[in-house]
């Protein structure tokens, strides 16, 4: 299993837990749309990281981004493989053709 498998699986355990001993379980407790906005702000941070060229905080930034998006698919009961699956039917298509083929 990788780390990110890991990650998921147990933010997976913890979303019943008891929201003063888990992080996982406080955000849940306080909705998708606060879990959402969390991702919003780690994404802004990972941003601003890259524009300042900052490797270190980069790796920092994306990885509480990937654990906050990570939260956000649990709570909508998605997970990694619906992403590796959405990722595996983009495969071969350049960016343009896949842009140019969504209907929303």
């Amino acid at each position: 299993m990788d780390t990110l498998d890991a990650l998921e699986q147990t933010i997976r355990q913890r979303r019943a837990a008891d929201p003063d001993t888990s992080y996982v379980a406080k955000l849940m407790a306080k909705g998708r749309a606060k879990i959402a906005q969390k991702v919003g702000e780690e994404a802004v941070e990972t941003v601003i990281a890259a524009i300042a060229d900052d490797h270190a905080g980069m790796v920092s930034e994306a990885a509480d981004l990937m654990f906050h998006l990570l939260v956000l698919l649990a709570d909508a009961g998605l997970s990694l493989d619906d992403v590796r699956a959405e990722l595996a039917r983009r495969e071969g298509l350049s960016g343009l053709e896949e842009k140019a083929g969504r209907t929303a």
